[in-house]
């Protein structure tokens, strides 16, 4: 059973049911009202739900406790579960998320998965980034209030209303004529105070999570590289080991052999010396 479901047929024929389940919820936000469409759909969606409990059901005869030692199969099972909750009465909203089933690729997909295994690993570093931010976001919106909340109270009336301007600044969509523009018809030095904001935290403390994400993929790609060094050593030390026992072996049969050839010759020579 393990070798079955650790088979890379099988992990593939997965995979491609988790991207045709993720096209038919895609298909079913369309209002097309054909016999096939909302008869067949529905049917098509059990079929794959019952697959996906079929391979839960057997990843557990197969790793039996060690299933639950491993969080991606955690991740499926929650997944799975959802699934099969009834979307009627008060479980109405988990329909809407059946789409989750699509996250399974990164549980399939080992590429995926050391790319979500990365990000997770950076959330630690994050911590002091964010607070960075954060602290960014509370001086700015205080001074905004302060600066700009008479002229412009619908944005900056609140430290609530300007820390959400303030949040479309950092994002620079339509910063400068949502934003900045009408603060600027009554104080027209406000771009000073927006352009530093946006170099503070866009390009600065942003580019930061980058950094932090990028550092985590190169520490997991080292510590995979050592991984396999780590088994690559193992399996040299072993090999060795194997050759010396084969050597020794050898030896041995190479003593017996010559130990038989000389008593047989000992023999025959005797023999010889008794027919003369």
């Amino acid at each position: 059973m393990t070798a079955i479901v650790e088979s890379a047929l099988f992990r593939n024929f997965i995979m491609t049911l988790i991207v045709i389940n993720a096209v038919t919820l895609g298909l079913e936000t369309y209002p097309y009202e054909g016999v096939w469409f909302t008869n067949w759909m529905p049917i098509l969606d059990r079929i794959i739900v019952g697959v996906f409990v079929i391979e839960i059901l057997m990843k557990l005869v197969a790793y039996r406790h060690r299933f639950f030692l491993n969080g991606w199969n955690w991740f499926d099972l929650a997944v799975i579960a959802i699934s099969i909750v009834p979307s009627a009465g008060g479980f109405s909203v988990l329909r809407a998320l059946r789409i989750i089933r699509a996250f399974r690729l990164f549980s399939v997909m080992p590429d995926l998965r050391k790319v979500v295994e990365a990000l997770l690993r950076a959330i630690p570093g994050m911590g002091a980034v964010i607070a960075v931010l954060g602290l960014m976001f509370y001086v700015s919106a205080v001074m905004g209030t302060k600066l700009f909340g008479v002229d412009e109270p619908e944005r900056f009336g609140t430290l609530g209303d300007s820390a959400f301007a303030l949040f479309q600044v950092m994002t620079l969509e339509g910063w400068a004529t949502e934003v900045a523009m009408p603060v600027m018809d009554h104080q027209p030095w406000a771009w000073i105070f927006f352009v530093v904001f946006i170099v503070l935290t866009s390009f600065a403390v942003l580019n930061l999570f980058i950094a932090i994400i990028v550092d985590s993929l190169q520490a997991k790609h080292f510590d995979d590289e050592e991984a396999r060094d780590a088994e690559a050593d193992a399996d040299r030390d072993l090999l060795h080991s194997e050759v010396s026992a084969l050597r020794q072996e050898i030896a041995e049969l190479k003593g017996l052999v010559q130990r038989s050839v000389s008593g047989s010759s000992s023999t025959s020579v005797k023999a010889d010396d008794k027919s003369e």
